[in-house]
């Protein structure tokens, strides 16, 4: 089973940028798609974004398309979001997430390993 491991979080400013890894180990790493959910304070968990074992493939949640993008370098077993135009609204805990299905899995039910979270804090 693979151990995913989240890095990259901080405190922005509104309309800033910032980028958060997921590094992953176990099994071979491209034998999973990878996903990345948040949850902020009080407030379910959501979709953010996910790519699929090849990196062909990206799908988004309609709160982040066109500022979010996710990628994958399989050399490194590394997974990033590349967060723009950040808002106040993004503030939450960023999960990565692997998944094994043959198809590429936006919800979090389809995911079997999940990392410990970082924080990622806007400030407006």
């Amino acid at each position: 089973q693979a151990q995913l491991a989240e890095s990259g979080g901080g405190l922005v400013q509104a309309g800033d940028s910032l980028r958060v890894s997921c590094a992953v180990s176990g099994p071979t790493f491209n034998t999973y798609s990878i996903g990345w959910f948040r949850q902020a304070p009080g407030k379910e968990r959501e979709f953010v974004a996910a790519i699929s074992r090849s990196g062909g493939s990206a799908r988004y949640a309609d709160s982040v398309k066109a500022r979010f993008t996710i990628s994958r370098d399989n050399a490194k077993n590394t997974v990033y979001l590349q967060m723009n135009s950040l808002k106040p609204e993004d503030t939450a805990v960023y999960y990565c997430a692997a998944s094994s299905r043959a198809y590429l899995a936006t919800s979090g039910e389809q995911f079997d390993s999940w990392g410990q979270g970082t924080h990622v804090t806007v400030s407006s």
